[in-house]
């Protein structure tokens, strides 16, 4: 049975982590059922972005206390490496997947974000969270590492903030999570998510899908790569677009008209839990 909810509207794709014995807990399951939902979503030029939430009042858990179980169990061969390293490893492989998304990715966060569910937060262009959601970087609480999230999660507020939850479990709601820069908007209530991520959505859907992906792509290469470098190749980008869809943007902004790719939204899907 699945543990994630599809719901396509237009260029915007919803998907929800519904899995409530677990608090949508990122088993193998789930983290494959994600994966397989990006990888297309990323192939399909009618998507224009993701939201990404968890039904039943919780985002998400962090990681599966089953699978936790499940790996202990099973004994690394002589001399090879520990499948639980391996499986670790796969799931920086999916977080490296998200951080790389073409596509704008917008998480919303009510209930808890835990352990790993911190981490898929960090790697959202737009995180609207509910003002009492609550975040915790649990693992050392259980005896572990942030292994596979920490570097998403210091590169979203930096080492200073990273180490003083993760080195002391410490919980934060949403007002916390915004004042250290993990959170783009706080919303008082419900309600106030819901229209938040309206509003947020019909700003994306202004947006050329292409600009956006070679902006996404400028953006990473900041203070990853020399400054010339980066100048170069943000001038390619910009000739590409000005020839591409810069030429249909610049025309309907002189005939005071939308844009070819202007995508509308008005409401959400109606919410099924």
């Amino acid at each position: 049975m699945s543990k994630l909810r599809t719901e396509r509207q237009g260029g915007f794709l919803f998907l929800t982590l519904d899995d409530a014995p677990t608090r949508n807990a990122l088993s193998a399951g789930m983290v494959e059922e994600l994966r397989a939902a990006f990888d297309a979503a990323a192939a399909d030029e009618g998507v224009r972005a993701v939201v990404l939430r968890g039904a039943n009042g919780t985002f998400c858990a962090g990681g599966s206390m089953g699978d936790f179980e499940k790996g202990r169990q099973s004994a690394p061969a002589a001399g090879g490496r520990d499948p639980i390293a391996a499986d670790n490893r796969r799931f920086g492989d999916f977080m490296t997947v998200l951080a790389g998304f073409p596509k704008v990715l917008v998480v919303a966060v009510e209930g808890a974000a835990m352990g790993g569910g911190f981490g898929l937060a960090c790697v959202a262009d737009i995180l609207l969270v509910h003002k009492d959601a609550k975040f915790a970087l649990s693992e050392t609480t259980l005896g572990l590492v942030p292994a596979q999230i920490a570097p998403f999660v210091v590169a979203r507020i930096g080492q200073a903030e990273t180490r003083r939850l993760a080195l002391s479990g410490e919980r934060i709601d949403g007002t916390e999570a915004l004042r250290i820069g993990l959170a783009n908007v706080v919303c008082e209530d419900a309600t106030g998510l819901e229209t938040a991520l309206v509003v947020v959505l019909r700003g994306v859907g202004r947006c050329a899908p292409g600009a956006v992906a070679a902006t996404k792509a400028l953006i990473a290469q900041c203070g990853a790569l020399p400054l010339a470098q980066v100048l170069d190749n943000a001038s390619e980008m910009f000739a590409r677009q000005m020839r591409g869809e810069g030429a249909e943007g610049v025309a309907a902004f002189r005939d005071k008209r939308d844009a070819a790719w202007v995508d509308k939204i008005e409401h959400l899907p109606e919410d099924k839990t």
